[in-house]
């Protein structure tokens, strides 16, 4: 189990909020979620561009951001570790080395 999986994200506030802009960080494949694609299908590229539409949680523990990647007529659920922000140039630099915001 990865260390960022035992933290409860929640008890400091989202990294990203509705209108931000970010990039993805990581290839999200549909693991049977995404309603008209079939399982495996790619529906985010890293280095795709997406905007935040609203923030969730899951378990109790984790914030999800809903993020919108016009180009891919998709709006997917993502952790913050797969996501960096384009508003925020500080926050690329340390989401790829693995700091904490």
């Amino acid at each position: 189990m990865r260390r960022d999986d035992e933290e409860v994200e929640l008890r400091r506030p989202p990294r990203f909020l509705p209108g931000e802009k970010v990039c993805s960080v990581a290839h999200v494949r549909n693991d049977g979620t995404f309603p008209g694609r079939d399982i495996g299908d790619v529906l985010v590229r890293k280095g795709d561009l997406g905007y935040v539409r609203d923030v969730g949680t899951f378990l109790q523990r984790f914030y999800i951001y809903a993020v919108e990647f016009v180009d891919r007529a998709v709006v997917v659920g993502m952790r913050g570790r797969e996501l960096v922000s384009l508003d925020r140039p500080a926050e690329p630099a340390r989401a790829s080395i693995g700091e904490s915001p």
